[in-house]
């Protein structure tokens, strides 16, 4: 008799399968008296060219049950993300079966090995490469089917591509090219950061901090890019990172917490046009940065440890909540520049510079609500419905979004010695106090 299955989450499963994995680099890692039905350890994308290598050691499985567990029923298979969709699409139109289903006996999957090909006890190990000859995106498994049975183990996996010149790309086929991208656009921030500092010098007298700290903010994305480079480089061609992973969770962690504090103090206005925070924009500050820290920890977690973790759907979890209340608390500051603005412009007869402001904090709040939703909504999308050949599609996306919501950002609010919405005469000035009392500027 094959143990029944425990069902598996539809929800569980799709986090697994459109989560973003980490790169599917040289891994070894450890069970210890595991009782799932199901592990995942990776997701890669292979050409014709493909292998997969796994390498198992230290294999001991302990049962409550008095007779031993058949060998058979645990093992290591390969499953198209269709195929696992299809295969939990019958299981729940036919409940039934679910009391005897293992899916080590459905013919959707590509068995890899079992543990009747283990060598005997006290090593009980096994190496092999196999290789994949149908180009498609996998799910590497490893299943338990062995009633009441937990199982201990050291896994070695080695998924890749072999290249036209015979050398090993251990990146999958949709992400290979990453390693150029993130460099064309690291070249590119560069070239920012060096016309942002040029025209900062030219408008010294303009230049407030916050001007200094988009500066640090463009340099610290710079970095991150570099390091993001030279980490899918060192993948792409050995299958580890070489430290490389260290140093861009690092600037990824200083660039994040610099882009949302400067996204909170353009929104209220420091330093430009006014050279303090009020209590409840620091209270967003304070909220936004223990967050951030938060959301990083789980970045790392999720990126260096992969699906394989008993809690990694769980800090996935963590990770979208954390990022949707940080993407939700850096618009407070500026909605309430934008009432503040709106209720000044009743008494201090500035009425020009009023809907100068006003216009400006506007558009911002546009540009800022389509940056949030293109780099949360549409890049998810792009990720979940492309080619699994055409994955780095979305990264570009993302940077391209990323960059232009930089130039823009930093456009709008550049330092200038004199700026055209305060050069109006006294018919502009009246046609500006009309236009204050347009009730387009509610939001």
């Amino acid at each position: 008799m094959t143990r029944p299955m425990n069902p598996i989450p539809i929800p569980v499963v799709v986090v697994l399968i459109f989560a973003a994995l980490a790169a599917a680099e040289i891994k070894t890692l450890t069970l210890t008296d595991d009782n799932r039905p199901m592990i995942l350890f990776e997701k890669f994308g292979f050409t014709h060219t493909g292998h997969a290598a796994i390498s198992v050691t230290g294999v001991s499985v302990y049962t409550s049950l008095p007779a031993p567990p058949d060998p058979s029923r645990l093992g290591f298979f390969l499953l198209s993300e269709e195929s696992l969709v299809q295969i939990l699409s019958d299981l729940q139109r036919d409940p039934e079966q679910q009391s005897s289903f293992c899916i080590l006996d459905s013919p959707s999957i590509k068995p890899l090995f079992n543990f009747r090909s283990l060598s005997p006890p006290p090593h009980a190990s096994y190496n092999q490469s196999y290789p994949v000859s149908s180009p498609d995106e996998y799910l590497l498994y490893f299943a338990n089917c062995a009633p009441d049975s937990r199982v201990s183990m050291a896994v070695r996996t080695e998924l890749f591509n072999l290249d036209p010149d015979g050398s090993r790309d251990y990146l999958s086929a949709g992400v290979t090219r990453l390693p150029s991208l993130f460099t064309f656009f690291a070249i590119a921030y560069l070239v920012f950061l060096g016309y942002w500092i040029h025209y900062c010098l030219q408008n010294k007298g303009s230049v407030h901090r916050i001007h200094l700290l988009m500066s640090g903010l463009l340099l610290m994305k710079a970095l991150n890019l570099i390091c993001a480079a030279e980490d899918e480089h060192y993948v792409k061609v050995t299958g580890t990172p070489h430290g490389w992973d260290v140093l861009f969770y690092m600037f990824q962690f200083i660039r994040v917490v610099l882009l949302f504090t400067v996204i909170v103090l353009v929104g209220t206005g420091w330093s430009f046009l006014k050279p303090f925070l009020q209590e409840k924009e620091k209270k967003v500050l304070m909220i936004v940065i223990p967050l951030q820290v938060l959301a990083n920890v789980a970045s790392v977690v999720i990126g260096e440890t992969g699906p394989f973790l008993r809690d990694w759907v769980t800090w996935n979890q963590v990770f979208l909540l954390v990022d949707i209340i940080c993407c939700c608390a850096i618009i407070f500051p500026l909605v309430w520049s934008i009432r503040s603005l709106r209720e000044t412009s009743k008494t201090d007869g500035k009425a020009a510079k009023n809907l100068a402001k006003l216009q400006l904090f506007r558009q911002f709040y546009i540009v800022l609500i389509g940056y949030l939703y293109f780099t949360r909504i549409v890049v998810f999308a792009l990720k979940t419905i492309a080619a699994y050949k055409y994955r780095w599609v979305s990264n570009a996306a993302e940077e391209l979004a990323n960059l232009s919501f930089y130039i823009v950002m930093f456009y709008m609010f550049r330092p200038v010695e004199s700026n055209e919405y305060f050069s109006l005469d006294e018919e502009e000035e009246r046609e500006a106090e009309m236009a204050l009392r347009d009730e387009d500027f509610e939001l």
